[in-house]
């Protein structure tokens, strides 16, 4: 189990918390949190809110008295309940540049710094002219940090990958890039893990990539702690830090994205509606464990922390039974 006991620095934040055996959604203000109804959001649920959302009439609550307890009395869970996940992959710019480059340097008689030039270049033509890839995972994987993770025994290489996740408000079908930003309720912190030695198919390498296989175990998206509103956040400039028992694994800005949040909102609508409620995964960057060439296990701790969305802190257990 696990409690949080000091909200965002927004002035508030939406989450979900454990009440006996039902789950509720809440208003966080600092470090206390009181039981949203469906009357005090305005709506019938927490996506018919996030489809219109009226931040207005929560930040009156939040100035109101009622129904608030301190923040560390309950355990949160995922702050959202999607229909749809997309990930991103490969979207920050120096970590594809050093993974292109050490592929160059192996392959070639280019020294690293050369390799390096090369793959700069290659980046900022894909930023220029490419298109952000995308691929999807399941929402039953979507957990909160109150849930430990069960590391999969048919496996020692899972690994983790801190995200800023966006989060869908109004529905966003074939959207521009200047469009896409309105569609945006909020954000929150999404770890997504990955067993690595199921990415790549062995059976049948034409095939490529198995993401169904490689990343949707049981509880491999914790989620949370916190669902911050947009007006809250700038989505361009946040420092995203993981720690591994206390040591920095990865420490970046999202200012590093390929593409940015609105072409990768814009570009994922192209397909598919994105609905109220699902979330868009921004990429992940350096120093994963396949980076580190350290894996989970038993016991660790992870502490995932992005700025002005608070810190969500993931245990790792060994699967039982």
């Amino acid at each position: 189990m696990t409690t949080t006991s000091h909200g965002p620095n927004a002035p508030f934040a939406l989450a979900r918390f454990r009440q006996g055996d039902s789950l509720r959604l809440g208003l966080v203000a600092h470090d206390r949190i009181r039981p949203l109804s469906d009357e005090d959001l305005g709506a019938a649920s927490l996506n018919h809110f996030l489809a219109d959302p009226a931040w207005d009439r929560l930040a009156a609550l939040a100035e109101q008295d009622g129904e608030w307890m301190p923040l560390a009395d309950v355990t949160l869970t995922a702050p959202v309940e999607p229909r749809q996940v997309l990930q991103t992959g490969a979207n920050y710019r120096q970590h594809v540049i050093e993974l292109v480059a050490a592929s160059l340097t192996n392959n070639t008689d280019r020294t690293i710094d050369e390799a390096r030039e090369a793959a700069a270049r290659m980046m900022d033509e894909r930023a220029a002219h490419g298109e952000p890839y995308f691929f999807i995972g399941l929402p039953a994987c979507v957990v909160g940090d109150d849930v430990p993770l069960a590391l999969p025994a048919y496996s020692e290489v899972h690994d983790w990958e801190l995200e800023l996740a966006v989060v869908i408000g109004r529905e966003a079908f074939r959207v521009s890039r200047g469009e896409a930003l309105g569609h945006v309720a909020g954000y929150t912190i999404v770890n997504d893990i990955t067993t690595r030695d199921l990415v790549f198919r062995k059976d049948m390498k034409e095939i490529g990539t198995d993401w169904y296989r490689a990343k949707n175990a049981p509880g491999f998206l914790p989620t949370g702690p916190f669902l911050v509103p947009a007006p809250f956040v700038d989505g361009s400039n946040l420092s995203v830090r993981l720690e591994l028992n206390g040591e920095v694994m990865q420490d970046a800005s999202t200012s590093d994205l390929l593409f940015d949040i609105p072409a990768l909102v814009s570009g994922a609508s192209q397909t598919m509606p994105l609905l109220p409620g699902d979330i868009l995964l921004t990429g992940s960057p350096a120093g994963n464990g396949q980076h580190w060439k350290r894996f989970l296990r038993d016991g660790d701790v992870m502490t995932g922390t992005i700025e002005g969305l608070g810190t969500q802190v993931v245990r790792c257990v060994t699967e039982t039974g």
